[in-house]
């Protein structure tokens, strides 16, 4: 009988190439897949991710759970370094011109939303006793461009000042419009739309100090004759 024709090798590496990125696709599915319920669990308020809630709720086995991460440190760091990513996605282009009112209001609007909705996953990251390089870069990258955001849409106003006084006004801007003050405001009591409007009144008034130029003078102090 006439033995059917081998394909030649080089078929024969483009099917095992094939096969591998279709198993390297799958186990990226899968991984993704995991983080996401991980992040689910977060938004419904758990603090605590057990392997078999975890795999219940992505549709897996334990036993897949840690084929993908080594334990469940290295799956909460995953599915952290991925809300924020997704953090970064939601930073909308806000308006760089027009009246300070109404760019202090885009702004407050959106950070508080963000900062609200960010709050469980910075809670459990606060909870990692050493976050890992990823979940650090992003973090760095997060407030790099909130910062670089701030400038943007606050020029008109920082621009009156000297560098140093402007760089001041700035670092006050990004103190009052990040996670650390939100939380502060939050814990302490305030519902989250007080909180928002405690932030855009703090915006206002770091803003208003731009509208007089800074005075290094000292009063002359009066003696009693």
């Amino acid at each position: 009988m006439n033995q059917p024709a081998r394909r030649p090798r080089s078929e024969d590496r483009a099917a095992d190439g094939r096969a591998a990125d279709g198993r390297a696709e799958r186990g990226r599915q899968s991984r993704v897949k995991i983080a996401e319920a991980v992040l689910t669990l977060l938004d419904e308020g758990e603090s605590t991710f057990p392997a078999e809630r975890v795999a219940e709720r992505a549709g897996v086995s334990r036993r897949l759970v840690f084929h993908h991460f080594a334990d469940m440190s290295e799956l909460v760091e995953t599915a952290i370094t991925r809300r924020l990513e997704q953090l970064i996605e939601q930073i909308r282009p806000l308006p760089t011109t027009g009246p300070r009112t109404t760019r202090v209001a885009a702004l407050t609007e959106q950070r508080a939303r963000i900062l609200e909705w960010i709050t469980p996953a910075q809670l459990t990251l606060m909870r990692l006793a050493t976050p890992g390089d990823r979940v650090t870069e992003v973090t760095r990258e997060v407030l790099d461009l909130a910062r670089a955001r701030l400038a943007e849409v606050f020029a008109e106003e920082l621009e009156r000042l000297p560098a140093a006084r402007g760089s001041e006004v700035l670092h006050g801007l990004d103190a009052v419009t990040t996670w650390g003050a939100w939380y502060h405001w939050r814990s302490s009591g305030l519902s989250a739309e007080a909180a928002a409007r405690t932030m855009e009144t703090a915006v206002h008034a770091l803003l208003a100090t731009t509208d007089r130029p800074p005075s290094d003078s000292r009063p002359t102090p009066t003696h009693s004759r």
